[in-house]
């Protein structure tokens, strides 16, 4: 056999070990419920919850509180499933926080609060200037 060729299938030995064990960390969404479940059960990695933030009957967000330096925050979040729930990051709140449409947590559970590492955001604001675009275009 060729030393090209024993090299080739060792390449391709460790991309399959690589992918095998990345997939074991691969986190699905799950809600809130779920996410407390696994946290009793002793799940320690981190787990991803989808959900929006908490708004009132006119539809305003509430429940957001970054601390006085401004160096952490704490909101409210609602799962898909309307579960209520607190969830805290230890970073600056994401700049476009209060305009995403949904909000993906990543994060563990630690007593009765969701303690995230990472805020992800899908925010309508990029959709929206492309509508009003168009429509001043019409």
């Amino acid at each position: 056999m060729k030393k090209s060729s024993i090299i080739g299938i060792a390449v391709i030995a460790i991309a399959i070990v690589i992918i095998i064990s990345s997939a074991g960390d691969a986190s699905s969404y799950v809600t809130f419920g779920e996410a407390q479940e696994l946290a009793e059960q002793g799940r320690k990695s981190e787990i991803h919850v989808i959900g929006e933030l908490k708004k009132d009957t006119e539809g305003h967000v509430v429940g957001i509180s970054p601390s006085a330096d401004k160096t952490s925050v704490q909101f409210m979040m609602v799962d898909d499933n309307g579960k209520e729930q607190a969830v805290f990051l230890n970073d600056p709140m994401p700049q476009d926080l209060i305009r995403s449409e949904k909000v993906v947590v990543v994060g563990a559970y630690k007593n009765d609060m969701f303690v995230a590492s990472k805020v992800l955001l899908k925010c309508p604001s990029k959709y929206e200037e492309k509508a009003l675009y168009e429509e001043k275009a019409l």
